[in-house]
Parts: C-alpha cells; structure tokens; sequence
C-alpha cells in the first residue's frame, strides 16, 4: 500500500506526507512541471503539462489498495475501478456509492457553462477543512491497515 497525490494544485500534500509517516507509508507525488515539490525522502514524478497528463500517469501508477488524494471526480472514478480508495483535499471519501452522482453533478455544470450559464466555483478553502481531510485520512489509513 502507498499513498498517490495528485499535487496539481493540491494544499494537504504535508498533511499527507505527515499522516504517511505515522503509518510507515510511502507516499508517490506526481504533479506537472508548473508545479514543483521538493520534499526529502519523498519520491516526486514531475509530467509535462497537458490535459490529464499526471491523471492518467497516476491511475497507471495504483494498485489495489493503494490510497489517493485528488480533487478529480473523474480520476477518483478510475482509481475506485482499479480498487484504489480516492480521498478528496477536503476530507471526502469516494466510493462507488457516490461516484455516480459527483460526475453527473459534475457533467449538469458542465452544460450549464457550455451554454453561458453560471454554476458556483469551490467555497474559499477553511482550516476546517484541513482538519477532516487529515481525521478522515487518518481513519482510511488505520481502516486499510487493519484489513
């Protein structure tokens, strides 16, 4: 088991690295060249910049039981098919129960923007919200390691 981030604009990348520590994981950051990680002992993957480009190289990287962090509906649909468990910047856990309906959410602003309308962006990031991401990380860890 290891731990996946896409870091393309990702803001728990060290909240990760620190909850992958308490678990003795390895943790894999894969990011375009727009976005640069040094972080020790960590191995980064740096891809040229393109539409999904460390997306699809990110899903050809899991393995079942492996954990990812993403904001991607569409790669978090990926991993659950490869039985990965995709967890958002926000704490959210994505499963088969949900995935459906982010991706259809996703697809309805879609066709709203395409035909000028407005849809709302993301809430302005909370300390809150790094919170749950890392009690939730922290109960996926200890859930996976326990199984």
């Amino acid at each position: 088991m290891k731990i996946l981030i896409d870091a393309d604009g990702c803001p728990v990348v060290d909240i990760t690295i620190e909850v992958a520590k308490v678990f003795n994981i390895d943790v894999l950051i894969m990011c375009d060249t727009s976005h640069v990680f040094n972080k020790p002992g960590i191995e980064t993957i740096v891809l040229s910049k393109g539409a999904d480009s460390v997306d699809f190289a990110l899903v050809n990287k899991v393995a079942k039981g492996d954990i990812i962090v993403t904001q991607d509906y569409g790669l978090a649909a990926m991993v659950l098919a490869k039985g990965g468990y995709p967890i958002s910047q926000n704490g959210k856990i994505y499963t088969n129960e949900n995935i459906d309906q982010l991706l259809f959410n996703r697809h309805i602003s879609k066709k709203i923007r395409k035909s000028g309308g407005k849809t709302r962006g993301p809430k302005k990031r909370q300390k809150e919200d790094d919170i749950l991401f890392e009690k939730n990380l922290i109960q996926l860890c200890e859930k996976l390691i326990i199984n």
